[in-house]
């Protein structure tokens, strides 16, 4: 086990945004709220500044350790390494920018709005500094209420249908998240995340884990096909829910392949990688073409994130250091990007009250620095050469080619698709003629505009251009990671899935065949009533 940390920078981190949303129910004016939660996501910035320690190194640093449930063998055990430290830096500056793109956008129960907002940052900065698996599993689920509640009290036209349908297909992968971890609670006798990654399962234990975290995982990345719950959330979703299912959200689930999956079942991951390599490149070319069919901006950047998020998975399972080195770094660049994209339509949807390509043309001649920064964040999307999005797109594609002429071929076409639509929708915005004549006297960025659009074109452009600190800070993390699942991954034949199982195997397996047919039969029951829910949404 890890040193434990003297100062618990992680906690603070961690509970500071719940504390300040305990203070919001103090304030009774709108405005007050408002300055409040901006200067409460400011001071949630300047207390990471300890984490500005942090050492490129392998290994888990700021670890801290606490009783929690001895009894049953919970402990309070948090701590970070080069792929989780990025992920809680973007859960904490994605913060202010939803609090200062949403200041005039939510116009009622403001209170309500930024309480759900501050503790959902409590919930992502806990996921990711959570080394206990229980503990891991609570931060999880608390992320679910307040996003669902966002969806479905400031949401658009459709929010009954998109939150009921968010909320389904989150509590399906969670349920079976939890029958994983009861059972490597049983098999392996400890909920710590650093135990669990150096034991060494059974191959037919492993196949049905790795079955398990799949599907968790592979609805909240989203991969295809379970992506359908996305377009419907993010269309719906006011500005600031947009900007966290996609800088944050998203990212849960190929955090959770690297963190779970790779560590934990070496062997089974290795057998399933071409199933996940095919699924990636079928969410990259499916996203790509989905994308080029629509007229809505917001759900053209939603189908956008699935052929993305392709690149992500795919990196992580070619099993390789460039590979990986490109899904981290894409991880990272998606948020920066595509949650700058969304806070782009949620200022233009203020001017024009519409998302249609049609009723937004012409912006170039009227609205040029809106114009500018949408070219910028849209350039590096497809990963234009000097932004950060080709950086991460060219190390995974490198990664495909070194491992497959075949898998590197079939990517190419989604880089393709992805120029295509970005440029089809940049094209008609900047040139198209007004729809309306109101359109020559909407203003240019407000000042809020500035100073939230000002921090991720800076990121885009220095990570473009000098990727080298970043790449520094993750390496000797993917090779830590890497090194163990090469290591490991032969202990056990796939072989043994097919022979009769031992009987301390056998046992293992009937515990985990009985906690999955109890879940699914308590989904089952929460989720019938729902069926009607949907329908009528």
């Amino acid at each position: 086990m890890p040193e434990s940390s003297p100062y618990p920078a992680l906690t603070v981190l961690t509970f500071w945004p719940l504390a300040a949303a305990f203070i919001l129910a103090f304030l009774p004016k709108e405005n007050q709220v408002r300055i409040w939660t901006l200067v409460a996501s400011l001071i949630e910035v300047a207390l990471a500044y300890p984490l500005l320690a942090f050492q490129n190194a392998s290994g888990f640093q700021f670890v801290e350790s606490r009783a929690w449930a001895p009894d049953w063998g919970l402990t309070y055990l948090m701590g970070v390494d080069g792929i989780s430290i990025l992920m809680i830096w973007l859960s904490i500056f994605t913060l202010p920018v939803c609090v200062l793109c949403s200041w005039t956008y939510i116009g009622k129960r403001v209170k309500e709005f930024h309480v759900c907002l501050l503790l959902m940052t409590t919930a992502c900065v806990g996921v990711f500094a959570a080394l206990d698996m229980v503990l891991f599993y609570v931060f999880w689920e608390a992320l679910l209420i307040p996003m669902y509640l966002m969806i479905a009290i400031w949401g658009g036209a459709e929010k009954r249908y998109a939150s009921i349908k968010f909320f389904i297909y989150t509590l399906a992968g969670s349920t079976l998240l939890l029958v994983a971890i009861v059972a490597l609670r049983i098999e392996g006798g400890t909920f710590s995340i650093p135990e669990l990654m150096n034991k060494d399962f059974g191959f037919r234990f492993q196949y049905w884990i790795f079955l398990a975290f799949f599907i968790a995982f592979a609805i909240k990345v989203p991969m295809f096909p379970f992506h359908t719950w996305l377009p419907a959330a993010h269309v719906q979703a006011p500005s600031a829910g947009s900007v966290i299912l996609a800088a944050v959200l998203l990212k849960m689930g190929t955090y959770g392949f690297l963190r779970f999956s790779l560590p934990m079942t070496p062997a089974a991951s290795e057998y399933f990688a071409p199933l996940m390599i095919a699924i990636s490149i079928a969410s990259i070319l499916y996203g790509g073409f989905v994308a080029l069919g629509q007229t809505d901006i917001k759900k053209l950047i939603a189908y956008s994130s699935v052929a993305h998020m392709g690149f992500v998975t795919l990196g992580i399972f070619l099993f390789s250091e460039r590979g990986v080195q490109g899904a981290i770094f894409q991880m990272l660049n998606h948020g920066i990007i595509t949650g700058a994209l969304f806070m782009m339509v949620g200022a233009i949807y203020e001017r024009s009250h519409s998302r249609e390509i049609a009723q937004n043309m012409g912006l170039g001649k009227f609205l040029p620095y809106y114009m500018f920064f949408w070219g910028l964040f849209g350039f590096a999307s497809f990963g234009f050469p000097g932004t950060n999005g080709f950086v991460g797109e060219f190390l995974v594609l490198a990664a495909a080619f070194q491992a497959s002429v075949v898998i590197g071929i079939l990517c190419v076409p989604g880089a393709l698709l992805a120029a295509a639509y970005i440029l089809k929708v940049t094209l008609r915005m900047a040139w198209g003629q007004p729809a309306s004549p109101e359109g020559r006297s909407w203003l240019d960025l407000k000042k809020k505009e500035w100073v939230y659009l000002l921090g991720p074109a800076a990121l885009v452009i220095y990570l473009g251009l000098a990727p080298t600190a970043l790449l520094n800070v993750i390496t000797p993390s993917i090779n830590d990671t890497l090194q163990s699942y090469e290591a490991r991954k032969g202990l056990v034949a796939p072989a043994t899935i097919a022979r009769e199982a031992l009987p301390e195997e056998r046992a293992g397996e009937e515990t985990l065949a009985a906690l999955t047919r109890a879940s699914v039969a308590r989904f089952a029951l929460q989720a019938i009533p729902a069926k009607g829910v949907e329908k009528n949404g």
